[in-house]
C-alpha cells in the first residue's frame, strides 16, 4: 500500500485475546489518536484461539493499562479469522507461537505483513511478548513497557512507509 487516503489497518494477535493483544491494541490506538491519525488507522486484535469470544480483556490487564491511561473496556475477544489476512496490512504476533499460528492460516498472495510487534524494535527484534495470565502481577507491567516500546516504533514505521 502506498500513499493514498486509504486507511492503513493493523491487527495485534495473541492467544486468547484478553491479556496482550488487547493491550497492544489500546496502546496503539491511542498512540494513533494522539498523532492526529486516527481517521487513517485502524486498529483492531483477535486471539488465534476462541477461549474467550466475546469476553472482555481481563481484569489485570485493564487495571495495568488503566494506571497508564489506555482504555479497554470496550474492547471483546475475537478470534482471528483467515480473512483477516486479506483485509489487514499488518497482522502483528505477540510470540512466536502465535506467529506460527498466522503464518499457518496465509495463503501465498495474502495482504498482510505478519510479524511480532517487537520485530519493529531492533534491539528486540524475534522475541516475545510474554504472556502474563499465569504470571505475576507485575507481568502485565512488563507487557505495557514492552507494548509501549513496539507501538512507538510501529508507528514511526507505519508513517514512513504511507507517508502519513
Amino acid at each position: 500500500m502506498s500513499e493514498s487516503n486509504e486507511s492503513v489497518r493493523v491487527l495485534f494477535v495473541c492467544t486468547g485475546n484478553i491479556c496482550r493483544s488487547p493491550t497492544a491494541h489500546a496502546v496503539f490506538r491511542e498512540r494513533v489518536r494522539a498523532a492526529g491519525l486516527a481517521a487513517r488507522i485502524d486498529v483492531d486484535s483477535a486471539g488465534t484461539h476462541g477461549y474467550h469470544v466475546g469476553q472482555a480483556p481481563d481484569r489485570r490487564a485493564r487495571e495495568a493499562a488503566a494506571q497508564r491511561g489506555y482504555e479497554l473496556g470496550d474492547l471483546r475477544a475475537r478470534q482471528v479469522d483467515p480473512a483477516d489476512l486479506m483485509t489487514y496490512d499488518y497482522v502483528l504476533a505477540m510470540d512466536g507461537l502465535n506467529l506460527s499460528a498466522l503464518e499457518a492460516i496465509a495463503v501465498p498472495d495474502c495482504r498482510a505483513e505478519i510479524a511480532r510487534l517487537l520485530d519493529y524494535v531492533a534491539e528486540a527484534a524475534g522475541q516475545d511478548v510474554p504472556d502474563p495470565y499465569y504470571g505475576a502481577r507485575n507481568g502485565f507491567e512488563e507487557v505495557l513497557d514492552l507494548v509501549e516500546s513496539g507501538a512507538d516504533r510501529l508507528l514511526a514505521h507505519v508513517r514512513a512507509r504511507h507517508g502519513l
